[in-house]
């Protein structure tokens, strides 16, 4: 997420009451999570195991609960609570805003854009040109849509990510500032889901199709003509690349990249990178053929078993 305007390092430092290490006039550009922070934002970390991880990204700004040689180029904000903080940076800088109406007088709807009844659309979201959206869709604050969109019945564009903190009172929640594109000759199906980025963009490129009934969690970009059976849930910050087929009750986990033209066939688990072009099944996935061959192989154990045990 970009600020609206440069902040400096003081600034942010008397937002969050927090200590710094760095020049006060050091220009801050937003704030991001470590997979999409680029140069002049901020990035939180709070656990030792990513610091190194924290400290030579692109991110500028480096949000830390401990005190650490400072990387060249860069500057520190110490705090005794990064997650808190980044929460509280959220808030400032891109607040909650309440709606007072169905169809917010802020949001922008193309020409010949059908909105069917019981529609809501939030603040400052745009709608392009030739899109159908059927009753009950919800779509919150900040989304963009392209032409030639249809959106079924029951689904919600925009809900925060499933993101937590466990502490000791209980799971605190990560606030979500990001926000959600849906690019030109999309198709999503009823009663789908599609989560707000954290800081960054929810993606869905140019004639992917949605069927009924899927979860697309934060930060995950799905590329160019996908196609995405029912029941299909994928984690947040995945990458599904260009033209690649998820049939039902797939479940991917998070950071995951699916290549170009796989195809992952129904009721699998993928919990690894797939390379493109192939075919998969199974749980955990792996190629097709070989799952196939490890399917039969099983078969014929207590075959070989008794066999043996007649030896």
């Amino acid at each position: 997420m970009k600020f609206y305007k440069t902040h400096t390092l003081k600034e942010i430092s008397k937002l969050i009451d927090s200590e710094f290490i760095g020049n006060d006039n050091f220009v801050i550009y937003g704030m991001n999570e470590i997979h999409v922070v680029e140069h002049g934002d901020i990035v939180f970390v709070d656990h030792p195991k990513y610091y190194d991880k924290a400290l030579q990204s692109a991110a500028s700004v480096v949000l830390i609960n401990k005190k650490v040689a400072c990387p060249e180029g860069k500057v520190l904000l110490i705090s005794d609570d990064p997650f808190r903080d980044f929460c509280k940076l959220a808030t400032h800088f891109k607040p909650f805003q309440a709606a007072d109406k169905p169809i917010s007088d802020s949001a922008t709807i193309g020409k010949d854009t059908i909105i069917q009844p019981n529609v809501f659309i939030g603040n400052h979201v745009t709608i392009g040109d030739n899109c159908t959206i059927h009753p009950n869709v919800v779509i919150y604050d900040g989304c963009t849509i392209g032409n030639n969109v249809i959106i079924h019945a029951g689904t919600i564009l925009g809900a925060d990510a499933f993101y937590y903190k466990n502490r000791p009172e209980g799971l605190d929640r990560l606030i979500s500032c990001g926000t959600i594109r849906i690019d030109d000759n999309v198709e999503i199906g009823a009663n789908c889901t599609i989560d707000r980025g954290v800081t960054g963009i929810t993606t869905i490129k140019e004639g992917t199709k949605i069927d009924n009934l899927v979860q697309i969690a934060h930060d995950t970009i799905i590329g160019r003509k996908c196609l995405i059976a029912a029941h299909v849930a994928i984690a947040g910050c995945s990458v599904l690349e260009d033209e690649v087929t998820i049939w039902g009750q797939v479940g991917i986990s998070s950071g995951i990249t699916i290549g170009t033209k796989a195809v992952v066939n129904a009721q699998s688990g993928v919990g690894r990178d797939l390379e493109g072009g192939r075919s998969y099944f199974g749980s955990p996935c792996d190629e097709a053929r070989k799952k196939y061959r490890e399917m039969a192989a099983v078969k014929v154990l207590p075959q070989i078993i008794a066999k043996v045990n007649n030896i």
